[in-house]
């Protein structure tokens, strides 16, 4: 493993090998978007390579689609696997009850498509993601471009009514224009700072006319896998009500480490 490698991305990567594990021969697995889950398609990837796991995955973005084809994984559409044994991806936030946030990487409609089809949603995340109420990272909406500015208007009406601590809103941008997202929308950020009630959050953006889908994940994930600098792992199942851990052993000759790009 590089020396530079930071002490999070070894992190990011202790999770994602050991989520690896949950994957069995035959399945259909959700492949996330983010660094995060980079990590994960890069090793499971590797175990398809390897050890010869058949697989078909389901990529939640384009970006996803192309590395995990690269890697050698098979992609299908969601239209063809109808249902899925699995999904795995990062998070933005996380809390105690395992609501999160997610959109950081411009996917949530997709994950959240995906996560929901799926019957069990493994997240991957670094400690710094655990948070004791969300908000602190900016909520994500997508948005579709027709009369955006008054969508975004509309929410910022409504966040008055809302227990969040901040209420500012922006158009998240690629360079000098809108960031547009893999089915042709944009995405408002919430900078709330602090989530009072996520459920009535979630409910109420959903309602808003031009509100595709916001990004909050509630009663979605099943077991969150937290990774730390030198390998340690907490593994948490909300369904069984048990914390394990473990440690993940880095390995010199990893090439993982050498292909990565992020």
């Amino acid at each position: 493993m590089p020396a530079e490698l930071s002490p999070i991305d070894k992190a990011k990567f202790a999770a994602a090998r050991r989520a690896v594990e949950f994957v069995e021969d035959g399945m259909r697995v959700g492949l996330g978007t983010g660094s995060t889950a980079a990590w994960m398609v890069r090793c499971l990837g590797d175990v398809v390579r390897e050890e010869g796991l058949r697989i078909r995955g389901v990529a939640t973005s384009a970006r996803t689609a192309d590395l995990a084809r690269q890697v050698g994984i098979e992609i299908i559409d969601l239209d063809e696997a109808k249902w899925l044994d699995l999904t795995i991806d990062g998070t933005d936030e996380f809390d105690q009850q395992m609501n999160l946030i997610k959109g950081g990487g411009g996917a949530l409609l997709r994950e959240k498509i995906v996560a929901t089809a799926s019957d069990q949603m493994i997240v991957i995340a670094d400690a710094a993601k655990e948070v004791a109420q969300l908000g602190a990272f900016p909520l994500p909406v997508e948005v579709i471009p027709f009369g955006w500015q008054t969508t975004r208007a509309l929410l910022e009406e409504t966040l008055v009514s809302m227990d969040v601590l901040g209420r500012t809103t922006s158009l998240r941008l690629n360079g000098d224009k809108p960031f547009v997202t893999d089915e042709g929308n944009f995405i408002v950020d919430l900078h709330l700072s602090r989530i009072g009630n996520v459920r009535q959050l979630a409910l109420v953006l959903n309602q808003i006319p031009g509100v595709v889908e916001n990004g909050l994940f509630i009663d979605i994930c099943d077991v969150v896998i937290i990774g730390q600098g030198d390998g340690r792992i907490e593994i948490r199942d909300i369904n069984k009500g048990t914390v394990e851990h473990d440690r993940i052993e880095f390995v010199e000759s990893e090439n993982l480490f050498s292909e990565m790009g992020e």
